[in-house]
């Protein structure tokens, strides 16, 4: 073939790709689309009343993202795209990058949805006259965005200067308020008076016991008795009423969780250190976004709403190449809902993703990282309320973990033993939101097992008691102080391509449950049982809960593609502990998380269906909306590109060992391999060199030479 062909057939690129179609936005790319849509604003006023509320990316149709690693990102997989007649066509570059924005107008109490193209020149430009182009921009009715940081330290402010809010306080012994904490909370939907033509806020009161404390635990000390609502969008107090003088809780002395004697206590002393070292680096490799860790490639993203974002999952299967297992994997939604019925705890039902976005709540782990060994840290970009950009430094934290025993088997007649060390790949995120801290792990296993995790720990949100008072919705910590009883409900969204190229839908679900056979001649030593499944073939036959009973699990199979057996490969989803809503069925916060009701959910691929709950839940007045309505379509689910919805929880009674800070509490479930590998993939691991293992003598330990004389 001539040179004149090749070049005909593979142009140029007119310009070098510098960011992958699934990269987050960049700073300076956030700068410009909101330069780009406040001046598009129409006037002055327009303009400066717009507040800042998201700006991500618009992920790009999966066909761009296919193309983009196949001819121009590293590794660089052609085989991603199917063969053509002639060979492939490549475009010369790959289309602008678009951001879309969340944008409330502080003026007019009205939210819009903006798209932005962005250009190679624009993203490198921070403002300036180099700005990107609006695409398109909508006011949607009768929404409320996400609450911001900025909203809410206004309201604090806000509240402790309000007199009427002074005067309460002095009633109960409180004149100083820098003693007083003020978290606003968003009102949720209980009646018309909670409608989104207001943006509304229902504060919770706390009160530390010195000022001069920065890290005194204030929830130790809540306020009860009194009322207030915050017109959020003109920043006033529209509400306020003193309904009941409940006595500030006496200072606990174990409320405080800092360092030995700034808590008052002692800490132990005979904790050595444990130090993890890798003295010839890390077994990943990343570029850019891009990770690779044994045979596991993958993608890594964030957004202000979800957090840490996973693309394009896939395993290298020695011979069979690229194997691809999900294309997306993010947490889109959690719920706390509170069991007590007296106020203000019924009305706690926090949509922690949706009314604040645990992204924008994420840490910095510069200040302070559980995780050890080699460490790669990745910075995540956002904009703030007025439109700047600020960066989490140190967000997402990347890094391997010993992971115990991963297979042995050890001969009993040679005495003979294989054992090898199980290693996982831990990608993770942090966040606060008030009391609580939620870590997000995704971990990767050798085996080819994907674990999906949450630790809960954080500082309880609790109730103030009369004296003598006991209340049988929580649990008494200590002197006039309890702990309500709630639950945690997480909601993982997994867009699933198990064994599918870019372009297939080749997906099924499959619901496995054991049985037991019944008595009579298949059956006539009474032990057997065995797996039946049952095909989910459309989307309102797949509203399923767990059943720890029958051992159920879902396998999500590809339908073109077998195993040496002949069986079609798959993965199979493994719930963790799990519950459902405790709630009954008129539950006022069940009108907007409808979608707690089962713990799966099935729904075929749809670009507009991101968040169960639907994209905007604070103060949503409809019932429903999100994964509740789409089901109704009932598409069919027996080839299609797959979207699994899987929600977990745990239903917290807590425990004076929660108080002052929780333990972490675990939480999760796995996605493992079902018949997707011929055997075992974890066989061709190494054995570990144990010869500098010291045992507790400090000399190392030597193999027994003769097993069978020993065991015998």
């Amino acid at each position: 073939m001539s040179k004149e062909s090749i070049s005909l057939r593979i142009p140029i690129m007119l310009r070098a790709q510098t960011s992958h179609p699934l990269d987050p936005l960049s700073a300076a790319e956030i700068s410009v689309a909101v330069a780009t849509v406040r001046a598009a604003g129409a006037t002055p006023e327009v303009r400066d009343s717009m507040r800042f509320v998201e700006v991500v990316l618009v992920e790009p149709e999966k066909h761009v993202v296919a193309l983009a690693d196949a001819y121009f990102f590293p590794p660089f997989q052609p085989s991603l795209l199917p063969r053509t007649k002639g060979g492939p066509v490549i475009p010369s570059k790959l289309p602008p990058r678009q951001a879309r924005l969340v944008v409330y107008n502080k003026r007019s109490n009205e939210t819009s949805i903006w798209i932005v193209e962005l250009s190679e020149v624009h993203a490198a430009t921070r403002g300036g006259h180099h700005r990107g182009k609006v695409i398109s921009s909508k006011v949607v009715a009768d929404v409320q965005p996400p609450m911001d940081a900025v909203e809410y330290a206004e309201c604090e402010a806000v509240v402790k200067d309000f007199p009427p809010f002074r005067e309460a306080m002095k009633k109960r012994g409180i004149e100083d308020m820098d003693l007083v904490m003020v978290d606003p909370w968003c009102v949720g939907y209980h009646s018309d008076a909670d409608a989104p033509s207001r943006r509304l806020a229902k504060p919770l009161i706390f009160c530390r016991t010195e000022s001069d404390c920065p890290m005194e635990n204030g929830y130790a000390r809540p306020v009860e008795g009194i009322y207030v609502l915050v017109d959020m969008q003109n920043m006033v107090v529209v509400e306020f009423e003193d309904r009941k003088l409940v006595p500030l809780p006496p200072a606990d002395p174990l409320r405080n969780y800092t360092p030995g004697e700034t808590r008052g206590g002692v800490d132990r002393s005979d904790v050595k250190p444990l130090q993890i070292i890798q003295p010839e680096g890390p077994s990943f490799r990343v570029n850019g976004y891009f990770v690779e860790w044994q045979k596991w490639n993958f993608r890594i993203g964030f957004t202000p709403r979800e957090g840490l974002v996973i693309y394009s999952v896939a395993y290298i299967d020695g011979s069979r190449g690229r194997r691809s297992v999900a294309h997306r994997l993010s947490f889109v939604e959690m719920v706390v809902p509170y069991g007590d019925p007296n106020d203000p705890h019924y009305r706690k039902n926090a949509f922690d993703a949706g009314e604040d976005g645990l992204g924008k709540n994420a840490h910095s782990l510069k200040k302070g990282c559980d995780c050890l060994g080699y460490i790669k840290y990745f910075d995540a970009h956002f904009t703030n309320f007025t439109g700047g950009v600020e960066t989490i430094e140190n967000c997402v934290c990347l890094h391997e973990e010993d992971h115990g025993m991963l297979w042995k088997h050890q001969d009993w007649r040679t005495g003979l033993a294989e054992v090898r060390r199980s290693r996982r790949l831990t990608v993770s995120f942090v966040c606060t939101v008030a009391n609580y801290e939620y870590g997000f792990f995704w971990h990767f296993y050798q085996d080819g097992k994907i674990e999906a995790e949450v630790k809960l720990t954080g500082i309880l949100s609790l109730g103030a008691l009369q004296p003598g008072e006991i209340r049988k919705y929580g649990t008494t910590i200590a002197p006039g102080l309890y702990a309500p009883v709630h639950q945690h409900f997480f909601v993982a969204r997994m867009d699933m391509a198990v064994d599918c190229k870019p372009g297939e839908t080749f997906n099924q679900v499959v619901e496995v449950d054991v049985k037991v056979e019944e008595p009579g001649k298949n059956n006539v030593h009474n032990n057997a049982f065995y797996a039946e499944e049952k095909l989910l073939r459309s989307e309102m036959q797949a509203m399923r809960d767990c059943n720890p009973l029958s051992a159920r699990h879902w396998i999500i199979r590809n339908t073109r593609t077998v195993n040496r057996t002949g069986q079609l490969t798959g993965y199979k989803l493994v719930p963790g502990s799990n519950c459902l809503p405790l709630a009954g069925s008129e539950a006022k916060f069940l009108r907007r998380a409808a979608f707690l009701k089962h713990n799966l959910w099935v729904t075929p691929y749809a670009r507009d269906e991101m968040y169960p709950g639907g994209e905007f839940p604070n103060q949503n007045p409809r019932v429903g909306e999100g994964l509740a309505t789409w089901v109704n379509q009932n598409r069919s689910l027996e080839e299609t590109d797959i979207v699994l919805w899987y929600v977990f929880g745990v239903t917290h009674i807590p425990r004076l060992e929660d108080w002052p800070v929780m333990p972490v509490e675990h939480i999760g479930f796995r996605l493992m391999p079902h018949g997707f590998f011929n055997c075992s993939p974890a066989v061709d691991v190494p054995p570990s060199t144990c010869d500098l293992d010291l045992k507790d003598n400090g000399v190392t330990g030597k193999p027994i030479q003769n097993g069978l004389l020993a065991k015998l």
